[in-house]
């Protein structure tokens, strides 16, 4: 039969009896019933074991009484017997019958020299022995009437020339009776007092339980960036722990790539369950694809940009729209009347819409200000920046044509646009003022110096502001992001927060994080390389080196930040430390010309090519020469051919944001085996801990790092290498884009809340990222 009952908010639900049951399992279950039923089991073990020790000290403590009464009747009625003539004449009973009213005397009696009984009260007990008397025994207990116990106690007694004994017998029926009480208020009073410590110890205890309880419960919350609040019960259930970590689970899956490894799958997966019919732009000054011509017939080439390396993985797993400068000189003659392209050309996975810029635009925005200007202010290279009215002139005009291209590129209202280092550093703000629900990610692929250096930039605000129309702007390193709030702080009128790495211009936050870019894995060009033997074979026959030569490599741009001549200088050394290893050991300085319209790279080149030749004249030896400097570009199977053949690989940046070659040796090595030495001045050296970590200004260090390298064993190269490999294959370049694309999905969908209901608004605010990144996805 069901009853009415209320529950904790006074609402009225109908219950039974198997409801109860229930709520009395789940009682009888909980943490404090079950250590409330142990201390009260412990209790009473110890009430019943200590009962019988309180009884008898309390039978003690009466026994010593009913002796000291003893002798005290004694004393009282010795004179009377001992003036009496004691005989059968003489009849003293009726004197010991007075004597005997007291309630807890039970009986008087005399027993003769010669152990008869003579004189004794009604209530004698018949088992009272006075033989027992003669045998030496004072003290000893009967049985008495209807059961009840006895004690008789004798005392000797003399009157002339005849003696006797004088029992005393006393009902010990009220020392049982006593002693009950005591084993009874005994066991109350240990039961209480243990069950009072008991209650505080385990409201102790459940209070340190529950906040340790709802502390695993926030920690789990925080470690999924929810920040949940515990239920409002005493204790989260295993119910509620376990639908959290099934949550956490699922959400760690797509962002730190714990249970799924990330890939253009995982990343398809991600973008249509948090991103749903969204529309991805990439903007970059680099295309991922340039057609050249070579002998009147347009060539299809891959750049030698890190930047390209990771970011054409990930819009070939997420599609969309890929912006660019057209720079090839077959590029015009390969789109279609949009100025478009479906790429790769083989599988086409996403489109290139290429923008076209004048030679005028190009020697201001690319050659002027982003490469003259912001790339050696951010590199510490020591290498003078020059900042010219002229060229940022024409930087503020090619990021306006972008931001055009991409409101006429953008299907929708609110695209998320992913723009690309340091060339459209005012790009985001001018999307922002086109496309206000637009969700910008920002990546600047350079380091980020600290405010003093920046302070010299003639655009410093109008710099800082453009990136922040971003809504994240993301660096390599933490290091980075905080030069950047630095800067903010100093020269912008901005609310900083520093503890959500954010900043608060015009109403509007941008999230400062740190995003250390990645490849990706495994690497496309590995699937085509030959065994790993094999391609020493090619290396060495095409540079006519020997079969047993050691082989040293070190492969980018021709880039003053890169650290060209000083590992020339390190081989150098090495070669004059350590001559041993003159005609058997090389090193392929592979070196792509890059900005070879600037006098500062140009010489760069020249310089690398005189050193070059002085240390070969130096160290070579008949046909043996210690450096091959080849200047070309090199596709990515010939990259992944020279990364597999070598035994060390050097990179040795003077300063940069990662350097993806470090990560891209790392990967080509699936046989576990060669050195990377790295600079310290490198992102990847925040990563890379397992490589031979060197500081390419001190050349002496780097030669050394280089012979122990060419020393270092087999076993000690696979411990390594296979813990680099691990943190490449689970931060893939998939993973990089994954954490952003979770903070923009989290962004756009918190925007919409918060336009939905305007009572979230903020006055001076339109985010909390404080919150949005520690609440739950809706």
């Amino acid at each position: 039969m069901k009853k009415l009952h209320f529950n904790g908010e006074g609402r009225s639900i109908w219950g039974d009896r198997s409801e109860i049951r229930s709520v009395v399992a789940r009682v009888a279950r909980h943490p404090a019933a079950r250590v409330l039923g142990i201390i009260a089991l412990a209790t009473i073990i110890f009430a019943a074991a200590l009962a019988p020790l309180s009884s008898l000290i309390v039978e003690g403590w009466l026994r010593q009484d009913l002796d000291i009464r003893s002798r005290l009747i004694f004393r009282s009625v010795r004179d009377r017997l001992q003036s009496s003539q004691l005989g059968p004449d003489n009849d003293l009973t009726p004197y010991l019958e007075r004597i005997a009213e007291d309630e807890r005397l039970l009986a008087l009696g005399y027993c003769s020299e010669t152990g008869r009984l003579l004189y004794a009260t009604s209530l004698m007990p018949k088992d009272v022995s006075c033989e027992t008397i003669r045998q030496g025994t004072t003290t000893f207990d009967v049985s008495s009437v209807a059961g009840t116990r006895a004690q008789v106690a004798s005392v000797a007694l003399s009157s002339g020339t005849k003696s006797g004994h004088l029992l005393v017998v006393h009902d010990l029926s009220f020392i049982d009776e006593r002693s009950g009480k005591a084993k009874f208020y005994t066991i109350l009073a240990l039961t209480g007092a243990s069950l009072g410590l008991g209650l505080l110890a385990v409201g102790v205890v459940l209070t340190l339980m529950r906040g340790w309880a709802r502390a695993i419960y926030s920690a789990i919350a925080g470690a999924r960036g929810t920040g949940a609040t515990p239920p409002r019960t005493a204790f989260p259930s295993d119910r509620d722990f376990e639908k959290l970590l099934n949550t956490l689970r699922v959400e760690r899956k797509f962002t730190e790539g714990i249970y799924v490894e990330w890939s253009p799958a995982t990343l398809h997966q991600l973008l249509r369950e948090e991103l749903p019919g969204a529309q991805v732009m990439i903007v970059s000054n680099r295309e991922p694809y340039i057609h050249n011509l070579v002998e009147g017939k347009a060539t299809l080439q891959i750049p030698a940009s890190g930047l390209v390396a990771a970011l054409e993985p990930v819009m070939r797993a997420c599609g969309g729209v890929w912006i660019a400068h057209g720079s090839g000189s077959a590029d015009r003659e390969t789109v279609d009347s949009r100025d478009r392209i479906a790429v790769p050309p083989a599988q086409p996975d996403y489109t290139l819409r290429r923008v076209w810029l004048s030679d005028e635009e190009q020697d201001g925005y690319y050659y002027g200000f982003s490469n003259e200007g912001l790339w050696p202010l951010c590199h510490i290279a020591f290498v003078r920046p020059s900042f010219r009215e002229a060229d940022w002139g024409e930087y503020f005009a090619v990021n306006a044509k972008f931001a055009e291209i991409v409101v006429e590129e953008a299907t929708c209202d609110d695209p998320v646009v992913l723009v690309q280092d340091y060339h459209f550093a005012l790009l985001p703000r001018m999307i922002r003022n086109r496309l206000p629900k637009a969700t910008i990610i920002t990546f600047w692929h350079i380091p980020w110096p600290n405010s003093e250096t920046f302070g010299i930039c003639p655009w410093r605000n109008e710099i800082i502001e453009g990136l922040l129309g971003s809504t994240i702007l993301g660096f390599h390193t933490q290091f980075h992001c905080n030069n950047f709030i630095d800067a903010a702080d100093r020269f912008l009128e901005s609310r900083i927060d520093r503890e959500s790495g954010s900043i608060t211009l015009g109403g509007r936050e941008t999230l400062i994080r740190p995003y250390p870019i990645s490849i990706e894995w495994p690497p496309s060009p590995l699937a085509t390389q030959p065994p790993i033997d094999e391609c020493r074979r090619r290396v060495r026959e095409r540079l006519g080196l020997s079969s047993d030569a050691r082989i040293g490599v070190g492969i980018e741009r021709f880039d003053y930040t890169k650290g060209i001549l000083d590992r020339m200088r390190a081989v150098d050394s090495l070669l004059s430390l350590h001559p041993g290893w003159r005609e058997r050991f090389a090193f392929i300085q592979a070196a792509a010309p890059t900005r070879s319209k600037l006098s500062t790279y140009s010489s760069l080149q020249n310089e690398a090519a005189r050193l070059a030749d002085e240390i070969n004249k130096r160290h070579g030896v008949r046909d043996w020469k210690p450096i091959h400097l080849v200047v070309r570009h090199h596709e990515q199977d010939e990259v992944y051919e020279l990364f597999r053949a070598a035994d060390i690989c050097v990179v040795s940046s003077l300063h940069d944001g990662m350097n993806l070659v470090a990560k891209e040796f790392v990967a080509a090595r699936d046989d576990e085996l060669g050195v990377l030495i790295l600079s310290s001045f490198a992102g990847a050296s925040r990563e890379l801990s397992e490589a031979l970590i060197v500081n390419p200004y001190d050349t002496t260090s780097m030669a050394t790092a280089i012979d122990r390298a060419l020393h270092m064993s087999e076993s000690e190269q696979r411990e390594r290498m296979r813990l680099m490999r691990e943190l490449v294959r689970q931060h893939n370049v998939y993973g990089w884009a994954a954490q952003m694309l979770i903070h923009a999905a989290r962004l756009r969908k918190r925007e919409r809340i918060m336009t939905e209901d305007p009572s979230t608004q903020r006055d001076g605010a339109s985010f909390d990222f404080e919150k949005l990144f520690t609440e739950p996805l809706r």
